[in-house]
């Protein structure tokens, strides 16, 4: 696979009709000396040197550049209060890794809020994996600031076994239930893996001992792209399939309101409009509300 002739066809972007206003608001941002940054759960940019017409220009294009799924991020005196508070779940995984001078990648990473967050760690490297165009121009809104020298790249979970090196840590959260094909995916993770590395993965899971799924027929919490939804059971047996040795389940959580939720920075719908307004226990279809279940799965043998 030539990842060089994919990147330059992918990069092409910033030139689709619907894309060139996002990729203009970010090439207006104004440029200054004295940043700093604070990777707390909410990531704040600030500095001293922000004009009155900076930061009204910080906040137009923030604006254009929506929907804000992760965050949220506070620039100067914008806040981007996102439609995830994404630090929850980064709040939860923290325990369960470390990063310090390993290579790391994220799958599916929108506009970077869990790379820039890792940045702490002290990774050897970070790369993040999405092949979207609205969340690249706003990690490149963020980076513009920031300055992470994290490498993002307009790929997706099926291009890691490819790359051009390998990973020590791999995370793909919120990813697998929209493949078609997980077990797949999953083994491109694994093969995109160094000996001794680690994914953490998360996906919506439904409750039972069975290994089985949910096949929604259509749509799930009004979600046209999902395809499988395992009990953790089925979850691991599609890890140990795809060639990993073990998995850890670290957490399972129902998705609640004060994680996910409608802001000013989104224009679209969100969980209470994805739940039945009589039974809060049921999506909008009938199926159960949505449940994550958070792992940690090993490769090991050479």
């Amino acid at each position: 696979m030539n990842l060089d002739l994919l990147r330059q066809e992918r990069e092409k972007c910033i030139e689709w009709k619907n894309i060139k206003p996002y990729w203009k608001a970010v090439t207006g941002l104004p440029t200054v000396q004295d940043i700093e940054v604070k990777f707390g759960d909410t990531i704040e940019i600030s500095s001293n040197s922000f004009s009155k017409e900076d930061e009204a220009y910080i906040y137009s294009a923030a604006k254009t550049v929506w929907p804000w799924r992760k965050g949220p991020f506070q620039i100067s005196k914008t806040f981007i209060d996102s439609e995830w508070k994404s630090n929850i779940k980064y709040d939860l995984l923290r325990p369960h890794f470390n990063l310090k001078d390993k290579i790391v990648g994220d799958i599916g990473c929108n506009n970077g809020y869990y790379l820039f967050r890792m940045m702490e760690d002290k990774p050897k490297r970070l790369v993040g994996f999405d092949p979207s165009a609205i969340p690249y121009c706003q990690f490149k809104f963020l980076d513009h600031f920031i300055d992470s020298g994290i490498k993002y790249e307009l790929l997706g979970v099926e291009h890691v076994e490819h790359y051009e090196h390998k990973f020590d840590t791999l995370f793909c959260l919120g990813v697998i239930y929209h493949r078609a094909d997980p077990i797949g995916s999953l083994k491109s993770l694994y093969k995109g893996l160094n000996y001794g590395g680690e994914l953490i993965l998360d996906t919506f899971m439904i409750d039972g001992e069975e290994e089985l799924c949910l096949t929604p027929k259509k749509r799930y919490s009004k979600i046209p792209n999902i395809y499988f939804i395992p009990t953790v059971n089925a979850l691991k047996n599609w890890c140990y399939r795809a060639g990993f040795e073990t998995v850890e389940v670290l957490d399972i959580v129902k998705t609640k309101r004060d994680e996910q939720r409608r802001t000013e920075w989104i224009n679209t719908q969100s969980l209470d409009d994805f739940l039945d307004e009589n039974d809060e226990s049921r999506t909008v279809e009938g199926y159960p509300a949505p449940k994550r279940v958070y792992i940690k799965a090993k490769k090991i043998k050479k």
